[in-house]
């Protein structure tokens, strides 16, 4: 009914029953019906909340997000509170698409209710900081409608976000480019202004004929502004439109001027798309040719007119080969138009003309072989095209001195024939404007005017009525009763213009005796007058922002907000600086890193394996990078460490080395490699094989080892590292068993409090996406994680990296450079590729 136009409104009592339905066709049908006329019953449409409150709790994302989404768009005051709880909650959720449509929910909430403003903007700075690409895009939709102005939410995700942003939907990185548009115009200074260079000191030599003018450079970029820009770049080659006119314009309003030219091609590739598209491309590039018609000027042969053009997409080329005109192009750009004039649309004609104008205006090297050209299409059949000339020549006249009497002597030949008011009030205008030059055409053409002054229109009427002024004011003797009886017929005209205007000229050439003569009234009528300037009809849309709606339409739109100015220093960049996460620790870890402090500082008692000075000293040394490293010791480890009292870990440190002594035959070395490998110091004595070390006896079957020997006793090349099974009942769900015995038989006991060693329960065969071609620029990157440890350490994971060569050609030299790392984590780098094939 709603889609044939009826109105169902009638029925929305039985419509609302059906929203407990459990068939998922059913409640989107209900959904859409609710959100529909929920506003006109509203005592009805509140029946229905608790039905959203309970689904919000489903298991299925769907459902929740769809009661979200229709929860907010029932327009009902009375709900906004709970709206608001529902939003806040969903915030929070764990599926993406949920938060995503939390985000969607707040400016709905927001018209409908300002007053929770300030609740939505701890939600939307909650979803800023998101990390899932699906509700970035939506979060900076709601901040841009909700707060625009709270610029200090962007600060500590503006990295975030630039970093991002080739990853999020192609709606949320035209909002992103946008907002980060704005946020970079308030953040950063002009990059197209140079910057004083220091001063010399006194007692450098400085030379006595350089010039007096202040020496400058170009400014260097902010490394955030450099950040913005680089990430933005590979979004040009985005296949959506919007996405890459959101990039020009981020360009066009942030880059510096030698880098603006890279959105030329993107932009031209944009123009062979469907006409609504190139309507909006070709407007903001007719803006950028103003300016810097550099960008533009190389490809100026893409911009030559089709015949299938449409014609607004033609006068937009047009206009764009006017500006990017030169001295350079100029011969051949005349050649093409010469070709548009022979056209049969007579306003794309008349266009033309009107280019070939602007080019004579511009370019004084052509202007009198474009007056020529002009000239001799006066004589065209087309009275369009002959109506248009005039107009331009006498525009041209006023700036070429040269040959003036011969081009007005022949358009007066014209005026009979010349039916178009603008161009009968041109030839007028140009007769009265140099009667010097034409004294003898000038009385006869006033009298034909004369005659038909009643049918003429009012352009032509008003230019009758200056003319018949300015030749009584040069040949009063020829012209006295002519200009009289011009401005009698003017004065009982219909217009109240023309009235007004012969009143005005009576009194100034014929003043009566209460009225003071004016002593020169020629200086009046023929006073000099500027050339005019024939420019862009683009030139003032710069003051919006590129490819807004108020951009195209060159009118304040509702809505717009302009685009802030360059501050001329920039403020604090500190403010964008995010404090790495730190490293996840549990309060089994914070007693174990206090006990070996504790330990660490109280004097060791001597043991076996410390005979000497000289080793008392190495493992002091050594102890200290023990303490650092307990933090990332595995859960195990703690978690035995734990369930002893401190004060006999000294004891239980020393049982763990005669375990290990008992592997070797000199005791001395082995003691020295279980240092070695519970040390994140000494790597050496890691990565050196066990063999080199003495020979060793194989484990005993029927000892049962701990989590800690499992560390300690490391082979170096063991395929697979068993993990133990975990217990939920014992500790956090996820602390694994830790075994308390003491004694060699019940270690062979089958008691629950052993541990089972298992192989790991999935390990993945096929890589995951690490860097797409798009971000690697042709290097794509996968990543597999293989879950056994690195041979380089212990507390190191090895993870496996395919590299596939997406480019034309081959590369060579891949390695890693530039870590940037959180601090207490390395990187162990994998030899150099030499070469990388393509495909």
């Amino acid at each position: 009914m709603i889609a044939k136009g009826r109105d169902p409104s009638h029925l929305f009592p039985a419509v609302v029953k059906n929203v407990v339905s459990k068939n998922i066709e059913v409640k989107k049908l209900v959904y859409v019906y609710l959100v529909r006329y929920a506003e006109e019953q509203q005592d009805l449409a509140l029946l229905s909340i608790s039905t959203f409150q309970r689904a919000l709790k489903d298991p299925n994302q769907l459902i929740r997000a769809s009661a979200l989404r229709v929860l907010s768009s029932i327009r009902v005051p009375v709900i906004a509170p709970i709206v608001m709880l529902a939003i806040k909650e969903s915030a929070a959720d764990m599926s993406p698409y949920v938060r995503k449509t939390a985000a969607h929910s707040i400016p709905k909430l927001y018209s409908l209710d300002p007053e929770q403003k300030d609740e939505l903007v701890a939600v939307i700075e909650k979803l800023l900081m998101d990390k899932a690409t699906l509700v970035i895009g939506s979060a900076v939709m709601a901040f841009e409608q909700v707060c625009p102005e709270r610029t200090d939410l962007i600060h500590k995700n503006y990295r975030k976000l630039c970093n991002l942003i080739v990853d999020v939907e192609e709606w949320g990185q035209v909002l992103i480019l946008n907002m980060l548009t704005r946020y970079a115009r308030t953040q950063f200074v002009d990059p197209n202004t140079k910057q004083p260079v220091p001063e010399k000191e006194f007692y450098e030599e400085e030379e006595e004929d350089e010039a007096t003018d202040e020496p400058t450079r170009p400014r260097s970029l902010d490394a955030d502004h450099r950040l913005l820009l680089r990430n933005a770049k590979p979004l040009l080659q985005s296949r959506n439109s919007a996405v890459v006119m959101a990039v020009a314009q981020l360009y066009y309003h942030l880059a510096p001027k030698n880098e603006v030219g890279t959105v030329a091609r993107p932009l031209l590739r944009l123009v062979r798309s469907q006409r609504e598209i190139q309507s909006v491309v070709l407007t903001t590039i007719a803006s950028m040719s103003v300016k810097r018609k550099d960008m533009f000027e190389p490809h100026f042969k893409s911009f030559f007119i089709h015949t299938v053009d449409p014609l607004p997409v033609k006068l937009m080329k047009l206009d764009i080969l006017t500006n990017l005109a030169g001295e350079s192009n100029i011969s051949l750009l005349l050649r093409e138009f010469q070709v548009y004039i022979a056209s049969q649309d007579s306003k794309f004609v008349a266009a033309t003309i009107q280019a070939i104008g602007r080019c004579a205006s511009n370019i004084k090297e052509v202007t009198s072989t474009c007056l020529a050209g002009l000239v001799a299409l006066l004589s065209n059949k087309d009275e369009a095209i002959v109506a248009e000339s005039v107009v331009v020549i006498k525009n041209l006249l006023q700036s070429q001195s040269a040959d003036q009497e011969a081009i007005i002597t022949k358009m007066i030949k014209l005026i009979d024939h010349v039916i178009v008011p603008v161009a009968r009030a041109s030839i007028l205008w140009l007769i009265g404007e140099y009667c010097d030059k034409v004294a003898k055409y000038g009385p006869d053409v006033l009298r034909q005017m004369a005659k038909s002054f009643t049918n003429e229109e009012d352009l032509v009427k008003l230019q009758i009525v200056n003319l018949a002024a300015k030749l009584f004011v040069t040949n009063p003797k020829q012209t006295t009763l002519l200009c009289q009886y011009v401005l009698n017929l003017a004065k009982y005209d219909i217009s109240y213009d023309i009235r007004d205007r012969a009143r005005l000229i009576r009194n100034i050439l014929f003043p009566s005796e209460n009225i003071k003569a004016i002593k020169n009234p020629k200086k009046i009528f023929l006073a000099p007058k500027p050339a005019p300037i024939l420019e862009s009809k683009y030139k003032d849309r710069d003051t919006f922002q590129l490819g807004s709606l108020s951009h195209f339409l060159n009118i304040r739109a509702n809505g717009y907000r302009d685009l802030p100015d360059f501050p001329e220093v920039a403020p604090d960049s500190t403010v964008r600086n995010v404090e790495p996460p730190s490293r996840p620790t549990s309060v089994n870890a914070e007693r174990v890193s206090v006990s070996y402090a504790q330990e660490e500082k109280s004097k060791r008692k001597p043991t076996f394996y410390s005979s000497s000075s000289e080793e008392e000293e190495v493992d002091g040394e050594e102890s200290k990078s023990e303490t650092s490293e307990t933090v990332t010791e595995s859960d195990s480890e703690m978690s035995e460490l734990q369930s002893e009292p401190d004060q006999d870990l000294d004891k239980k440190s020393i049982s763990i080395q005669e375990k290990t002594a008992g592997k070797t035959a000199d005791s001395t070395e082995d003691s020295d490699s279980s240092e070695s490998e519970t040390s994140s110091e000494s790597e050496e004595d890691e990565i050196r094989p066990k063999a080199a070390q003495g020979t060793t006896s194989p484990p005993s079957a029927q000892t049962t080892k701990s989590n800690l020997d499992l560390l300690l006793d490391f082979d170096g090349a063991v395929p697979d590292i068993p993990t133990p099974i975990i217990n939920p009942t014992i500790g956090g769900f996820l602390t694994p068993i830790v075994p308390t015995v003491t004694t060699s038989s019940s270690l062979m006991s089958n008691s629950v409090d052993s541990i089972v060693m298992s192989s790991p329960a999935y390990v993945a065969n096929n890589p995951k996406e690490l860097i797409s071609r798009t971000a690697g620029n042709g290097i794509q990157v996968g990543i597999r994680f293989t879950r056994s440890p690195h041979l380089y350490s212990s507390t190191m994971a090895s993870i496996e990296l395919h590299f596939t060569n997406t480019t034309a050609e081959d590369l060579g030299e891949i390695k890693v450079a530039n870590k940037v790392l959180p601090v207490g984590m390395t990187i162990c780098d994998f030899p150099v590729v030499s070469s990388l094939p393509r495909g």
